[in-house]
């Protein structure tokens, strides 16, 4: 049996077993529908037991799919409250086409407000294109990959710092060998309308759902909208407007009326990997600069104590390049190697 962590892709559906997640309710059809993704998993104190992913459907007439997704990872919220309350307040008449929203994707994780699933320890994000017969995690990755990806047009997958991260409130496309692909995914961040819109490199892009999704041409957008493992009125305001002005994009939704709105979203970039920024000690972190600082080229970003003693030198980590503090580690606490800072360009 092939590794069941992974998969090719471009692998003929048949050549795979068939997925073992069930739909409660039709994926296809006009109307307004709610209900599950059905995963069968056997567990000890439920031997018929199941996982059970509340999905959306929105559809009206012929037009395209948006596939909407939040709780990828358990522990980000924005994701969730926004489309909970699109769920509930869209109805088939305001649309073209068809939306699909999937709040809490990976249901184990959201429901116990881990990153990762506390089923299979499976981070949901490193987990595609996922198999049929893996882990619970990968099982759902592989339905996504199978059955919902080629259905979709444009893809939102919405995400935060959750507990132990916080960002500047950012829409982000990634960069892509294909030009003309990434001008449709850049066209579609700045239609989302976040304060900001980064153009984005991942330092771990193996097994994303972006990965697979742009693998396959789709239109993607995924965002950073805050952290610490909680939501604000300004961040799930973010989201909520951010969806209608990609579902206008789309042309699922008529183009918002003409108003002063929200200020333009200022364009960002991760230049290179200097952008990036890693503990090189474990301790208590002590920021020097907050998110939205600009910073200069050597210029201190934080100083990281020994936790275990007082008395001794901090270790000073400071900016390996100009820009604007977009990201940090959120809790006071670090460990070599943490993510500690994302330091973005203004374009």
């Amino acid at each position: 049996m092939p590794d069941p962590a992974k998969h090719d892709p471009a692998l003929p559906a048949a050549d795979l077993p068939p997925s073992p997640v069930v739909p409660t309710i039709a994926l296809t059809g006009d109307g307004k529908r709610h209900g599950h993704l059905r995963l069968p998993y056997s567990r000890d104190d439920s031997a018929w037991g199941s996982v059970m992913i509340p999905v959306s459907v929105i559809a009206n007439g012929p037009g395209p799919t948006a596939l909407l997704i939040g709780g990828n990872h358990g522990d980000e919220y924005e994701g969730p409250v926004a489309l909970w309350d699109l769920a509930r307040s869209l109805t088939p008449d305001q649309i073209t086409g068809r939306v699909i929203l999937l709040p809490a994707l990976n249901q184990p994780a959201f429901a116990t407000a881990g990153r990762t699933s506390p089923i299979d320890r499976g981070n949901l994000n490193r987990s595609f294109p996922g198999h049929p017969a893996g882990t619970v995690t990968q099982k759902i990755a592989d339905f996504v990959t199978r059955a919902l990806l080629p259905e979709a047009d444009i893809v939102l997958d919405i995400h935060s710092g959750g507990r132990t991260l916080d960002f500047l409130p950012f829409a982000a496309a990634h960069e892509l060998p294909d030009p003309a692909h990434q001008a449709r995914c850049v066209a579609a961040m700045r239609a989302f309308g976040a304060p900001f819109s980064m153009v984005m490199r991942e330092i771990d892009a193996v097994g994303m759902l972006d990965t697979t999704a742009e693998a396959m041409g789709k239109t993607f957008v995924t965002t950073e909208l805050g952290g610490g493992g909680t939501v604000t009125a300004a961040s799930a305001g973010i989201a909520s407007r951010g969806i209608r002005g990609l579902l206008a994009h789309a042309g699922i939704l008529p183009a918002p009326r003409p108003d002063p709105g929200p200020a333009p979203s200022r364009p960002l970039s991760m230049a290179d990997d200097r952008a990036t920024h890693v503990a090189p000690a474990s301790g208590l972190c002590q920021p020097l600069r907050d998110l939205g600082e600009r910073v200069a080229e050597g210029e201190p970003l934080a100083l990281i104590h020994p936790a275990d003693r007082l008395g001794a030198e901090p270790v000073t980590v400071r900016a390996q390049m100009p820009g604007l503090l977009a990201g940090r580690h959120f809790p006071g606490l670090v460990k070599l190697g943490d993510f500690l800072a994302v330091i973005a360009t203004e374009l």
